[in-house]
């Protein structure tokens, strides 16, 4: 099945969507690749609000990759996602390294179906929604799911790593 889903058009986040079965929503849109902001561009093309699109970073914590999903209405604070893995000191990843892990090229990074598992964050204002919006590993492709979902899929740990 998951071949198929590949052949039509689909990305291995929304081939792990379905092998879980799990509800979503795929959202396309035309992207720009004049626009300053892969995530602001998003919530812009589907008229969604920035807090409901959430943007996918890979971070270096105490020498261990780890993805933050944070809305792209603001910033990712690195001492409180170190803090949220029992870490010290956090700063992002060398882009190169954080597309060869994941399998996604930056801008489209999917905190799902990556390539090599990461542990992951998820900023806890997800919960406060019914869904949110986050890559479906292409730049233009948005996935949107249950932030509930989102967290059992990827293991995520909540925790307040976002900052406005």
């Amino acid at each position: 099945m998951a071949k198929k889903d590949r052949k039509q058009g689909g990305t291995p986040a929304t081939v792990a969507l379905t092998a879980a079965g799990v509800t979503f929503t795929v959202h396309s849109y035309d992207h720009d690749p004049g626009h300053p902001s892969y995530g602001e561009e998003a919530a812009e093309a589907m008229g969604i609000s920035p807090e409901r699109v959430f943007k996918t970073l890979v971070a270096d914590v105490d020498g261990a990759l780890t993805v933050a999903v944070v809305p792209v209405a603001g910033q990712l604070d690195l001492k409180a996602l170190a803090s949220a893995v029992g870490g010290k000191r956090a700063a992002m990843a060398d882009p190169v390294l954080a597309e060869r892990t994941t399998g996604y090229v930056r801008g489209g990074i999917s905190p799902l179906g990556q390539r090599k598992r990461l542990r992951t964050v998820l900023d806890d204002s997800a919960s406060a929604f019914d869904t949110i919006c986050v890559s479906a590993g292409r730049r233009g492709l948005e996935v949107e799911l249950s932030p509930t979902d989102l967290s059992t899929l990827t293991n995520a740990v909540l925790a307040p790593i976002g900052r406005a």
